[in-house]
C-alpha cells in the first residue's frame, strides 16, 4: 500500500514546473509521478478511457480526480498558498501550459480536462501502482 493519500500526475519532461515543486515541498502526503510513466498511462486509461495529456491530482481518500485548472488550484490550496495564487494558477492554466509547452519544445497541447471527476473503481484499483512509482519530490520538479 502506498504512503500517499494523493498522487500528482504531471509532465515529467517539463523543466518549468516550479509551481508544482513549491507545493509538493509543503505536502508530505502527496507523491508525484510523470505522465509518461506506464502506471500513469494505465491509470488514465482506466479513469478516462483515454490518456489525456494534462495535470491530474488523484485523491484516493476523497475518491476524486482533479484535472487541469482544478488540479492546479487544489494543489495550491493544499500547500497553503494565498488564495490569489490558486486563483491565478486556475484562471491561467491554459496560458501557462501553452507557454511551458513552447518553451520546453514539448510539441503537444494540454487536453481540455479541468473538472473534478469521481474516481472510478477500475482506476482506484490502480492507485497503489501509481504510488509505487511516485516520489515525494521528483528530480524533474526539484
Amino acid at each position: 500500500m502506498t504512503q500517499y493519500d494523493s498522487i500528482l500526475i504531471y509532465d515529467g519532461e517539463c523543466p518549468y514546473c516550479s509551481i508544482a515543486a513549491r507545493a509538493l515541498e509543503r505536502l508530505d502526503d502527496v507523491g508525484a509521478i510523470s505522465w509518461y510513466d506506464d502506471a500513469a498511462q494505465e491509470f488514465l486509461q482506466a479513469q478516462f478511457d483515454e490518456t489525456p495529456f494534462a495535470m491530474f491530482l488523484v485523491d484516493r481518500r476523497r475518491r476524486r480526480v482533479y484535472a487541469g485548472r482544478s488540479a492546479a488550484k487544489e494543489l495550491a490550496d493544499r500547500a497553503g498558498t494565498p488564495g490569489i495564487v490558486g486563483s491565478l494558477v486556475r484562471d491561467n492554466y491554459e496560458t501557462i501550459a501553452t507557454v511551458v509547452g513552447v518553451a520546453s519544445g514539448r510539441g503537444r497541447e494540454a487536453a481540455d480536462y479541468h473538472d473534478i471527476y469521481p474516481l472510478g473503481d477500475d482506476a482506484a484499483d490502480l492507485f497503489d501502482g501509481l504510488g509505487a512509482n511516485a516520489e515525494r519530490q521528483p528530480e524533474a520538479l526539484a
